[in-house]
């Protein structure tokens, strides 16, 4: 049996060092010097810091110093922590079995998951217990626990698992020079995305296309295929606008709207107000209402400076300036209080996150295996750019969350199950006659 921090038989061999066994020195020391054995130490270091940065950093949002912190935010980085713990644990048994045992069973998670994602939909015609409705979504599940209930969120448990699916899809297949073998892939595709925008839960379909794009051309598809299904999406793109609620509208038009000259068109061409916001536009009511927390998280990133006021200083973690500053606009709150390179600092982890998985990639010759850490490492990149552009004004809020940091027990939990699956797959690699990596 291994541990997730280093190879079991490196601890033998240690013990065998101690007891005088000098023939597994030079065997533990080239493991030790080995490259992936410290990309992955790499892999872990990171995860564990930004995990750390998250607990901080959602405990100063409600630091005593913060004179407008209200009772549930004092207890959010408990919570935070409780779930870091099961994470972890997530990380040690996931790491028990071999990666390829995962991907067997990968079909029957996927479908497990496409299960709960329709049960919650039943909730609309039959009202269900267990399924609360938090601002019109029904997003979750309500599990009761013997001190209180845990919401599980099955959209976050869903992209693991199509990730998983999609790589075991993919493996071993040739012909994806073909337009029409991407058929298979994008129905697989299509199914929960349908389902969790029905939920409604923009941002993970949004996260669930470039997961795709990446794993297929990774596979072997071509870039004129990929090409071809990005220009089908934006001619349909006016139709899907058209049936957008219009607070998903103003989500993604806010962004437009920071334009001064922008905002002055829309007041004094009533169509190109409903075209944007779906009704009259104010430029009063889309500062006060519409993109409050676009306008003040820029505030909050602006306001940091080169260095930031320090740690739980600051007037945006002293009042509530920024209601979501402990989930979806936590890099703002990080920005305040550390500046500049405090940000850059905490996108620098990321990176290193990042690379150590796509050396696990390249240094796996199992189709599955390379797919598999592709797809978790593709999820990991999109969620970092969305999040953090979003938070300075860049990209639409669309309510993904900054992986590891931003608070959220599900998420949580979930991203550090992917960084043990990455870790196992830099772990176990089996011998497979298949091409060199991404030839």
């Amino acid at each position: 049996m291994r541990f997730v921090f280093w190879d079991l038989e490196v601890v033998y061999r240690l013990g065998f060092v101690i007891c005088g066994f000098s023939r597994y020195y030079s065997v533990m020391l080239d493991l030790l010097k080995g490259r992936q054995f410290a990309v992955r130490i790499m892999l872990l270091a990171a995860t564990f810091l930004l995990t750390a940065i998250g607990i901080l950093t959602i405990y100063a949002v409600a630091h005593p110093y913060n004179t407008e912190s209200s009772p549930e935010l004092t207890n959010l980085w408990k919570k935070q922590l409780f779930f870091a713990i099961v994470g972890l644990g997530s990380v040690v048994l996931i790491n028990l079995i071999s990666y390829r045992r995962l991907g067997q069973a990968g079909y029957w998670l996927y479908a497990a998951v496409l299960v709960i994602l329709a049960v919650l939909l039943i909730d609309k015609f039959i009202d269900l217990p267990f399924v609360p409705v938090i601002n019109g979504s029904r997003r979750w599940i309500r599990v009761p626990l013997g001190f209180g209930s845990l919401n599980i969120q099955p959209s976050e448990v869903c992209k693991p698992a199509y990730v998983i699916a999609l790589a075991w899809f993919l493996r071993y297949r040739s012909n994806y020079r073909n337009f029409k073998a991407l058929i298979g892939p994008f129905v697989l595709t299509l199914l929960p995305m349908v389902l969790i925008l029905l939920e409604p839960d923009l941002g993970t379909v949004l996260l669930m296309l470039p997961i795709f794009f990446a794993m297929v051309f990774v596979a072997g598809a071509k870039v004129k295929h990929l090409a071809m299904i990005i220009l089908v999406a934006l001619a349909v793109s006016p139709l899907l606008w058209h049936f957008m609620q219009p607070y998903q509208r103003l989500r993604i038009s806010s962004v437009l709207l920071q334009s001064e000259w922008l905002r002055q068109k829309a007041q004094q061409h009533p169509a190109l107000g409903r075209v944007l916001v779906g009704g009259d536009f104010s430029t009063k009511k889309w500062k006060d209402n519409w993109a409050y927390h676009l306008i003040r998280s820029k505030y909050a990133v602006a306001s940091g400076g080169p260095a930031g006021y320090g740690y739980s200083r600051g007037p945006f973690l002293k009042y509530n300036f920024l209601p979501e500053r402990h989930n979806d606009f936590i890099f703002a709150t990080i920005s305040h209080q550390w500046g500049f390179f405090g940000s850059m600092a905490v996108l620098a982890l990321y990176v290193i996150l990042l690379w150590s998985g796509l050396e696990i990639a390249v240094a796996n010759t199992d189709p599955f295996g390379r797919l598999l850490a592709i797809g978790i490492v593709a999820m990991f990149a999109i969620q970092v750019i969305v999040n953090v552009m979003m938070t300075v004004g860049l990209m639409p809020i669309t309510g993904i969350t900054l992986p590891l940091v931003s608070y959220g027990g599900s998420s949580l939990v979930i991203t550090l199950a992917c960084v043990g699956l990455l870790n196992n797959v830099g772990r176990w690699r089996p011998f497979s006659v298949a091409p060199r990596a991404f030839e």
